[in-house]
């Protein structure tokens, strides 16, 4: 007698077992970039935010330039340069930049909330990446996450016919993030996690060392001890180390479901605008952010089909 694996595909989401090792670099990652919305706020407070958003980029470049040699990497091949790029694009250049601008003018703890709409976001762009099977309650969950995340902007700014540049921009830096995090999370497993963002913030340098020359000549550099304390975390941490153990998470996988972590951020950058910068914590902003955490918690536990596998 034969027996033959089939597969059948049931419409039931489940949660896939996740490695611990992969939540558990995930949660560091997430827990350096739960300082970035708040410390942010603090340097724009003096410094411009053009040179916030592209210098901690070359901060973070030259450390990585210096990694790579240290350790004599070799060259991506000629396709993964393009990825490359658009991981740079995502995360060097527009979540930095998008945020840096946003942050001059919306409270800290504000953009914490919106941004909390990206665990979600992630979720489905490793879901188109990765080629996988979302079930339907996956897309309704994650479109109802985002109309909680938008409204809770509009109430904010006065209604929907006030929402305001501030929340388009901190709206696209959750895109760009998405982008950027799913296709490093692809790459982490061709290359490493580390090498991943290094070859990254080394192919946007040029651009990001324009800008910020270009921001240095039109702007003073009159920041404070804690403008540049920020900024020195924005550049080593937000910009660079954050990165080591938030793609290897995200490499180990599934991205999709190591996303979840995200939903901790929020919290964390919520309470660190508490505590931090002495921001007050409205029932508003705390019902907006409770209502996006949950509806992108389901959206990201309900991804995909699950594959059965039956013998016979």
């Amino acid at each position: 007698m034969e027996y033959k694996d089939s597969v059948i595909v049931s419409d039931q989401p489940v949660i896939s077992a996740v490695p611990r090792s992969g939540l558990l670099w995930g949660f560091l990652g997430v827990l350096s970039f739960s300082f970035t919305v708040p410390f942010t706020r603090v340097a724009v407070e003096t410094l411009d935010p053009l040179f916030v958003g592209a210098g901690r980029a070359v901060v973070a470049a030259a450390l990585a330039a210096s990694a790579l040699i240290a350790t004599r990497q070799h060259l991506p091949r000629d396709g993964q340069w393009f990825r490359l790029a658009i991981v740079a694009g995502g995360v060097v250049a527009g979540f930095p930049l998008l945020t840096s601008f946003a942050m001059t003018s919306t409270a800290a703890s504000h953009g914490a909330v919106v941004i909390a709409l990206l665990p979600a976001t992630t979720a489905v762009m490793a879901v188109l990446r990765g080629r996988e099977r979302p079930v339907k309650s996956f897309w309704l969950l994650t479109v109802l996450g985002a109309l909680v995340a938008v409204t809770f902007a509009a109430i904010q700014a006065g209604g929907f016919g006030s929402l305001t540049s501030t929340d388009l921009l901190l709206f696209g830096a959750v895109i760009a993030a998405a982008v950027g995090y799913a296709e490093g999370g692809l790459m982490a497993r061709e290359i490493g996690a580390w090498q991943t963002i290094s070859w990254a913030l080394v192919l946007a340098s040029p651009v990001m060392l324009a800008l910020t020359i270009y921001s240095m000549n039109q702007h003073p550099l009159n920041g404070g001890p804690a403008q540049w304390a920020s900024f020195a975390h924005l550049g080593i941490v937000s910009m660079y180390l954050g990165f080591f153990a938030w793609y290897r998470g995200l490499g180990i996988g599934p991205m999709a479901q190591v996303s979840q972590i995200q939903l901790t951020q929020p919290v964390m950058s919520l309470l660190w605008a508490v505590l931090l910068l002495g921001e007050h914590l409205t029932l508003a902003t705390l019902l907006g952010g409770i209502g996006v955490i949950v509806f992108a918690g389901l959206a990201v536990r309900v991804k995909q089909r699950s594959p059965i596998r039956l013998g016979r």
